[in-house]
């Protein structure tokens, strides 16, 4: 299981095109079009250096959110998270690509974009930290997750945050079709139940568990309302291996991984703690 995590950047000023590490976030942020040459030299920097320590293990050599790839069980694969107003994701009523350039999410400076690289059929838990100045609710309230051009997968837009309530628990599948990605989509929480009667909390439409965000650290409040996304994988792969962690994912309670990572991290602080 990989944990990773990070910041989001801005989205990019007219087509998305960044770069990750193969296990954790990384925010590249790429500025106006007047910095577009420098912007190329940083990623291509970036790019060299993903390819040299890249795992012997990973034989996806594509690192862009917005190019195609085909993959195997064991390989990294690079998608973006892009956190905007819910229509900004639509044209003429149809949902767009974050990669595709009508949208011009790059044009409001308030958009913000995720790029995680999880390894291929690994359960992970993947962290966008909200703690340190980054507020979903000002962005619009809403992501997409998306990766490749040919197909243009992209996932429903979601509700994440506004100024009333915010949603930080989620999951996400990854759904390929002979290596090449098809699909991601958001499965469906497993309801209230664990938040059912704490104060802090609030059950959204009957099915989801959310914080009220002035509670919310981002708005100075005391809770850490980071956003968590357990991510699995179905399908199968280039070799037609079939793709198994979703259905181990369906099959654990929702919040399994945030309690775990949790566990971890309150394990860890106070190694640390007990060190001085």
């Amino acid at each position: 299981m990989l944990l990773g995590k990070g910041n989001p950047s801005r989205l990019f000023s007219s087509e998305l095109l960044s770069s990750s590490t193969f296990t954790f976030t990384n925010s590249t942020q790429l500025n106006s079009k007047s910095s577009k040459h420098n912007t190329m030299i940083q990623t291509a920097t970036i790019l060299l250096l993903l390819i040299s320590i890249a795992s012997a293990a990973d034989e996806n050599r594509v690192y862009e959110p917005c190019a195609d790839a085909k993959i195997q069980r064991g390989d990294g694969f690079s998608f973006g998270l892009a956190f905007s107003g819910f229509g900004s994701f639509y044209q003429d009523k149809t949902q767009l690509s974050p990669c595709d350039r009508r949208l011009a999410l790059g044009s409001n400076s308030a958009n913000q974009l995720a790029v995680f690289r999880p390894k291929v059929d690994q359960i992970s838990l993947l962290t966008v930290n909200t703690t340190t100045g980054f507020n979903p609710a000002s962005t619009g309230g809403y992501m997409v997750a998306f990766a490749g051009r040919k197909y243009a997968a992209r996932s429903p837009p979601i509700f994440v945050s506004n100024s009333s309530f915010t949603v930080s628990s989620f999951t996400l599948v990854l759904e390929f079709k002979k290596g090449t990605l098809q699909n991601l989509y958001w499965k469906n929480s497993d309801g209230c139940s664990k938040c059912t009667g704490k104060t802090n909390f609030v059950c959204l439409n009957k099915k989801t568990c959310a914080f009220r965000t002035n509670i919310c650290k981002n708005q100075g409040g005391t809770v850490d309302c980071s956003i968590g996304i357990q991510l699995a994988f179905s399908g199968t792969d280039k070799h037609e291996t079939v793709l198994n962690s979703w259905y181990e994912v369906s099959n654990m309670q929702q919040y399994s991984l945030f309690g775990l990572y949790g566990n971890l991290k309150d394990g860890l602080t106070n190694q640390y703690k007990n060190l001085f």
